[in-house]
């Protein structure tokens, strides 16, 4: 009887280590997936900051030319090139040659 309580015994112990094996084997497996599909979303990310960084940088330009544009505006000149182009104005004493076309 003692000779059945031992291999019982061993016999309890490969079924455990082999049960505690593949409990590892699987998480293993589960991390190893979870980390591909991280490094996936991971490049991702990446792509669309350096698409947004990219958006960012051309935001930043047009606003300085629009600030450029705003200064300008405000100079003498803007106002004289305006006031000949759209309203067809000219300092006294100027004089204007048309084509006969």
């Amino acid at each position: 009887m003692a000779k059945k309580a031992a291999y019982r015994k061993k016999r309890q112990n490969k079924m455990g280590m082999l049960l505690a094996v593949t409990v590892v084997l699987m998480m293993l497996i589960v991390v190893a997936v979870k980390s591909v599909e991280l490094k996936q979303q991971r490049a991702a990310y990446m792509a669309r900051e350096e698409v947004l960084m990219q958006d960012i940088a051309e935001e930043e330009a047009r606003s300085e030319e629009i600030a450029e544009y705003e200064k300008y505006t405000q100079t003498k000149k803007y106002v004289e090139e305006v006031a000949k182009e759209k309203l067809g104005l000219v300092y006294d004493g100027e004089i204007i040659f048309k084509d006969e076309n």
